[in-house]
This record gives structure tokens, sequence and C-alpha cells, in this order.
């Protein structure tokens, strides 16, 4: 097949016009499908609605040990909760603290604590002049959204196959003291779906840092969420990793269930060291007497243990499976060899990340926004929102039906094609 680099100006134009044709066709069915997040699906919502059952007017809400869910107390979460969440994440149950509903919640508090009352005793970081923060990008757009807010400067860092440039983090994290944090999704990152190589982790674990308030943010979001029984990407435990290494202070990690049972109602965990828990625990007795125990109760009744995780996310995969390979049969059939994208084949997460021609990113998620298919905005996965060179797109395939999935791509690929023959035409 011709690549569009190959084709001189008659054809690219020839070209243009039968693409033209063609998109106003689709324009003409009135799509609406949203494409924009990774929200769960209602088949894989109503896949969850037996956790509803767990617990009943009839039920004893209490902890094994004896302790009334209903009332006050266990701040840091029942002992259950701790138990499972740790196995989730594969720590140790005394390693972790059950918070409300969300991981990100949790980030933000931890960054705002953080700001106004420094790290476990340092400085805060609303008295230093300079405060600095790593963002492997493409990254997620809602951790670059917290450390804006709080004014926080951002520096960008590019993401390889094996994770974030390891080169890069260690010069900023070894050598500026004003470098405080680096916001990480280790395994299946959103939205590249890349899992960090066994000596990225180590990398970090050993990682000398200039600051003593220096800070991994181990956004561990999709720990158990594979696409595939066959192939399975495994990650080093980081926490093991710090204490090995001699930082066993160095590292936050957060995971949820948001995306296990229901998204806004599942349960949400940091694991740390005890150092840093017991002051994350100083400002939760000010913020809570305690969170959602009853849901915490009930995620442990219904799930019971690692294995009843993995049992729910099998059901989740065959569900999220299928739209994945809609989108990525349609990618591979309709733009492989015409030298315009490139694209990831992740072996789990919620996201595929499209690589466009330079400068054509916003055209092309504008040009699916006019024919009715949302996507995340264009940029929107590097801080402040501006990619360089305007190339990236997240596609989340969860939330439409195959069939829709299968239409909405059909349309994303034509937008490609069109934008990218605008692009070359005007060269």
């Amino acid at each position: 097949m011709k690549s569009y680099q190959e084709m001189n100006r008659e054809e690219l134009t020839a070209l243009k016009a039968g693409l033209e044709k063609a998109y106003e066709e689709v324009k003409a069915k009135g799509l609406k499908l949203d494409m924009s997040r990774g929200k769960p699906s209602v088949s894989q919502l109503d896949m969850t609605m037996p956790i509803m059952d767990a617990l009943d007017s009839r039920s004893v809400l209490k902890t094994e040990a004896g302790a009334d869910c209903r009332n006050y107390g266990l701040m840091d979460g029942i002992p259950e909760a701790k138990a499972l969440m740790g196995e989730m994440m594969g720590v140790p149950a005394d390693k972790v603290i059950v918070c409300g509903n969300a991981s990100l919640t949790i980030m933000y508090d931890t960054i705002s604590r953080s700001v106004t009352h420094g790290v476990c005793g340092s400085t805060p970081w609303c008295r230093l002049e300079k405060v600095k923060f790593l963002c492997p990008a493409p990254g997620y757009d809602r951790h670059f959204a917290v450390t804006q807010h709080f004014g926080i400067e951002m520096i960008t860092v590019p993401m390889t196959p094996t994770g974030p440039d390891m080169d890069m983090v260690e010069k900023y994290v070894n050598e500026d003291a004003s470098v405080k944090g680096i916001w990480c999704v280790p395994k299946y990152s959103n939205p590249q779906g890349i899992t960090y190589s066994d000596e990225t982790v180590r990398r970090f674990a050993a990682l000398k840092p200039a600051a003593e308030d220096f800070r991994i943010f181990w956004d561990n979001a999709y720990v158990i969420h594979h696409l595939y029984d066959d192939r399975q990407d495994e990650l080093l435990e980081i926490l093991s990793e710090c204490e090995k290494a001699g930082n066993p202070d160095m590292v936050y990690e957060f995971a949820s269930t948001s995306k296990v049972s229901f998204a806004g109602g599942g349960i949400a965990a940091v694991a740390a060291s005890e150092k840093n828990l017991d002051f994350i625990r100083k400002t939760l007795t000010l913020q809570t007497i305690g969170f959602d125990k009853v849901n915490q109760l009930r995620h442990v009744k219904y799930f019971k243990d690692l294995n009843g995780l993995k049992a729910q996310m099998k059901k989740h995969a065959d569900i999220m499976r299928p739209k994945f390979q809609a989108v990525l049969s349609t990618l591979d059939k309709e733009l492989s060899g015409l030298g315009i994208a490139e694209w990831t084949r992740p072996n789990g997460g919620y996201f595929i990340s499209f690589e466009a021609m330079e400068g054509c990113a916003k055209r092309i998620v504008a040009k699916c926004k006019e024919a009715g298919v949302v996507l995340t905005g264009a940029g929107a996965t590097y801080p402040y929102g501006k990619d360089p060179k305007d190339t990236n797109i997240r596609i989340a395939p969860s939330f439409p039906t195959p069939e829709e999935m299968a239409l909405a791509a059909e349309l994303f690929v034509l937008c490609v094609k069109l934008v990218s023959v605008e692009k070359l035409l005007e060269a």
C-alpha cells in the first residue's frame, strides 16, 4: 500500500475529495458517542449489582473483631478492607489506610497537605520559593490538573516503552531540591498502556533525592485490570523495592475499586511506610471521624479476597476486550502502511494511545466532535494541556457498546485520513 507521503499532489487532492464526501455522509448519520473518559459501561455496572445484596437490614454490620461498622471509629479503615486492598496492591495490610470512594481524593489531599503542612516535618511547600513536579507524558490529565491547581511547576518527562525516561528522572530528582514529586501510573499507564519494567522500578527505588520531602506518587489504578488471560503484564512491588534500596519513605501508592465495583461507589486506599502513614493519620483525625465502613464491609463480604477480585476483573475483561479489538482491528485495517499514525496495543487498562502526524491531533479531535464523536481533548495528556507536537490522542473504548465502538472507530480513522491529507497538502 502506498503511504500518503509517497503520493503526489494530484493523488492527494483526489483522495481528499473522496474523504470529504465520505465524511459528510457519516456526519449525516447524526452519531452521538462519547469516548472522552474511561468510564465503565452500563453492562459493567450491571454486572456488579449483586454487591448490593452482600448486606441488608438483617446483616450483622460488625468486623471480625466485633467493631460496629455503623458507628464511629477505625478511622483508617476496617482490618478486613485493609487486607483486601493490601492483597490487591501486593503490600501488607499494616501498610494500608482505606479511605473513601476515590483515590484521586487521597492524591489531592496528599498534595494539599504537603503544600500547607509539609511532608513528615519538612518545610510546607507554600513557604518555598519554587516547587516542581515531574510529569511523565503522555499521562493522566487529572494528575496534572491537581498540581497545576496548587501552582506547582510541572516538568514533562517523556515516556518510553519501559516507563518514564529514567535518565531524566534521576538527573532532576538527584540534583534539584525543588523537585518534590513525580506522578506515575506504573501498570497499564494512562493513556499508553505501558507497564514499567523491573529495571525502571528498581531505578525509582534507588533514587537519591536532593529533597528530603521528595515523594513518588504511585497511582496503581489498573493493577488488576488485564484484558487477556494469556498475556498479563507484571509489575514489581515498589514499597518493598524502596525498602531494599534504603528508601522506605519515598513512595505513596494509591489504588481503588472504582473500576472494579462501582465508579464513585468503591473504596480507595493509600499504602506507604509507617512514618508516612502516621503523618497522614494526623490530618485524617481532623478531616473525619471515620470513612464509610459499611461500604468497606460490603466490598469485603462480596469480593472476600484477591481471588474474588480477579474473578470480577475477568468478567470486566470479557466486556472490555471486544471493544479494544474493534478499535485496533479498524486502525490496523484502515491506517497500517499509510505512514500517518502509530498506536499502542495494551494488555490492560482503559485506553489506547494514538500518535497522529505532527500538528494534527487537535484538528482530528475537532473533526470527530463535529460528526458526533467526543474524544478527550487533544493536549490533555500533557502538563498544562499543551502537547508540544500536537500528536497525541487518547482513545477510551470502555463506555460505548462494541457496535457503537466500531462506528466511532470508522469515523475516527476517516478523520485521521482527512486531516493528514490536508496537512500534507499545506506543505
